[in-house]
């Protein structure tokens, strides 16, 4: 409990901000979540052309792939409400090209620059949309979200409405390592490049070449962009967190007068979300 006292202090009072739906304050803390996901090498071509600064550089596989990272996140208790969310990101450096494959993986966030540009964020609540899309311009949409945790798995189903988007199912297994590195994130505000850092601290478990994990991908048109990057037939890591805390604050303009990146809107509407735990 000391620990968790001394990784939240001084976080409080916040800012109190409203944006839509969402009045909440600033940073946002994430005291107890579960966090899994896969990285899958992508078509480089196809991954640069979303890049909306000419300063932001996929970071490559050998061989010339980039990188795409999709994440399920299952926030059960925050300051801004308990909430699903899904990330499809593209690990990157701002400013200089990297000069080798990999190592900015590697480093995460001690690679100067390193980040994940957000492509698609849905969430299962207006006050996270909202929030996130008024703060910090993530491409947030509300969507509906069916967690499964096993002792042998780790599962998210996706859906809008009825409409089947994908599946993400990471098995338990792997290394492992605890993590203080904090998360970086970039996003597009209003032609303006967002830098976000956010202070987390946990124990994950990393697999190399994963057995049994998979992503599953319906029709939706957020399913149709992440099949359209050309994303290689299994996935090379697996991560997932046995306990991972948070620290969200506001972030940082880097870059003004890049290019817009607003994702899926998706509809006017609550999501849903279920946690099915099974033993």
């Amino acid at each position: 409990m000391k620990d968790r006292d001394d990784f939240f202090s001084s976080t409080r009072p916040g800012d109190k901000v409203t944006h839509g739906t969402a009045t909440f304050e600033l940073p946002i803390l994430y005291f107890h979540d579960e966090v899994f996901g896969l990285l899958y090498g992508a078509d480089f071509r196809k991954v640069q052309a979303l890049m909306p600064s000419d300063r932001l550089h996929p970071v490559r596989l050998p061989g010339g792939r980039a990188i795409v990272a999709i994440f399920a996140m299952n926030y059960l208790e925050t300051t801004a409400g308990p909430y699903g969310e899904l990330a499809v990101a593209v690990p990157v450096v701002h400013g200089s090209r990297p000069p080798f494959p990999l190592i900015p993986l590697i480093m995460e966030a001690g690679y100067p620059g390193f980040g994940l540009l957000i492509l698609h964020l849905p969430v299962t609540t207006l006050v996270a949309r909202d929030g996130g899309r008024g703060v910090w311009g993530y491409t947030k949409f509300t969507s509906d979200m069916l967690f499964t945790l096993t002792p042998e798995f780790m599962e998210c189903r996706l859906s809008e409405e009825g409409t089947y988007i994908l599946t993400l199912r990471v098995a338990r297994q792997g290394m492992a390592l605890r993590d203080r590195r904090p998360l970086v994130t970039y996003t597009v505000k209003e032609q303006r490049l967002i830098r976000t850092t956010i202070p987390q601290k946990g124990t994950q478990r990393l697999a190399l070449r994963p057995r049994d994990s998979f992503l599953e991908l319906g029709d939706h048109p957020v399913a149709a962009s992440i099949r359209e990057l050309g994303l290689s037939d299994r996935p090379f890591i697996s991560r997932y967190y046995m306990e991972r805390s948070g620290i969200l604050p506001k972030g940082e303009v880097i870059e003004e007068g890049v290019h817009t990146l607003e994702g899926y809107y998706g509809h006017e509407r609550e999501g849903t979300i279920e946690t099915r735990y099974i033993v």
